[in-house]
């Protein structure tokens, strides 16, 4: 379903993420998530797929990515939330949220959906008729937020909150390939019926949402590739639109800029999304396929 991919999308393939408290306590299994290495002579840069938001205490830091770490010179993330200073988030979701004459958020939604609509806005703390001015992906967005606490998952418990301190204490720069505008910006421009579609998986019953998270968390903790490609993938079949926009597009980018970053001298971690470096049109095999050795080291 089309409303399970943009989930995905917003946990796995990186859309930025505010962090939010857990209302359960959780386990700490031990994952092992995938990590792989494309160097020449005088570069090495490490591609770590990652989830943006954990269940606390997962414990991922393995003696690979420990390793990684330390060599590494800086860390290049996706884009950079803080959630101490969040004021560029703030502003990128103002700026493209809003727009005038739209129809009442209750008619944006699937009927038989319209009471878990009410009881989920209810638990934003925000005014009802907010709702109603809002586009219709800026609604789902802060509908997810709630949706995902409730699931136990925090941003702050994310790998990439985890490796921005890590570098950060080493003393090492902290990049990002996109900006938070321009992470906002692809949900400005999915078609409507996407949108909508997004906010009816935002409301849908707990049961299920549990059910996909866990399916792609599976993936995640086992290094499982073709596992995070079926999960993740298999639903751009309905939208030939939203794969060029949220998947191909940002792919070929953060390829071209890997193949800029091995014309200078030294070691780096770029840290993405897991669902963009899953599947025959991932970042690596684009690299592969402009001649570059792609070795998996974890």
């Amino acid at each position: 379903m089309l409303f399970r991919f943009l989930k995905r999308f917003l946990a796995l393939a990186g859309i930025a993420s505010a962090s939010w408290a857990s209302p359960q306590p959780a386990p700490a299994p031990v994952a092992h998530p995938a990590l792989w290495e494309v160097s020449d002579p005088d570069t090495t840069i490490y591609l770590f797929g990652t989830i943006h938001l954990l269940p606390p205490n997962y414990k991922w830091r393995t003696p690979a990515i420990d390793k990684a770490i330390a060599s590494s010179d800086s860390l290049v993330v996706e884009t950079i939330v803080d959630a101490a200073h969040p004021q560029e988030l703030v502003n990128a979701l103002l700026t493209l949220d809003r727009s005038e004459g739209l129809p009442p958020i209750a008619d944006r939604i699937e009927p038989k959906r319209r009471p878990l609509l009410e009881a989920a806005i209810a638990k934003t703390g925000l005014p009802r008729p907010a709702f109603d001015k809002m586009e219709t992906w800026a609604a789902a967005y802060r509908l997810l937020g709630i949706q995902f606490s409730e699931l136990g998952l925090q941003g702050s418990a994310g790998v990439e909150q985890t490796l921005r301190e890590a570098f950060a204490a080493a003393g090492k720069p902290i990049g990002q390939l996109e900006t938070n505008a321009q992470q906002i910006g692809f949900f400005d421009s999915l078609p409507e019926t996407a949108q909508r579609a997004l906010l009816n998986g935002a409301v849908e019953p707990a049961h299920v949402a549990t059910k996909d998270f866990s399916e792609m968390l599976t993936g995640w903790t086992t290094g499982d590739v073709k596992v995070i490609a079926r999960t993740f993938n298999q639903d751009f079949a309905e939208s030939g639109e939203m794969r060029k926009v949220l998947l191909d597009q940002r792919n070929a980018n953060w390829s071209r800029w890997i193949e800029e970053r091995l014309k200078q001298p030294g070691t780096t971690m770029i840290a993405v999304g897991a669902g963009h470096l899953a599947g025959p049109e991932s970042v690596l095999e684009m690299l592969k396929r402009g001649g570059y050795r792609v070795t998996r080291v974890q």
